[in-house]
């Protein structure tokens, strides 16, 4: 759904309704500006977000042991956060 940001402003609180359904995108002199979504939509995007920041590092963690970059328990605490986190690592076996 696409609204201007003056019809926003008049009449807000039926933008705000159908956020809840679907994004709404807002537009300021002829251009896409800002987007209003649902709580649920946004909380979807920020985990989505953390999911693949954690296996970014996750795999970064993988990476620098087998390159042999980490020494002592470093990489062993990073490995667990990942777990705790829930992300998923395959470690090659010696």
């Amino acid at each position: 759904m696409n609204v201007t940001a003056t019809e926003l402003e008049a009449h807000f609180e039926h933008y705000l309704d159908a956020s809840i359904k679907q994004p709404v995108f807002i537009e300021k002199s002829g251009r896409q500006c800002a987007v209003l979504i649902s709580i649920e939509e946004y909380e979807k995007i920020t985990a989505l977000f953390a999911a693949i920041e954690d296996k970014y590092w996750g795999d970064l963690a993988v990476q620098a042991e087998k390159e042999g970059s980490f020494q002592g328990d470093a990489i062993a605490e990073l490995l667990k956060m990942a777990e705790e986190k829930g992300v998923l690592l395959e470690l090659p076996l010696p």
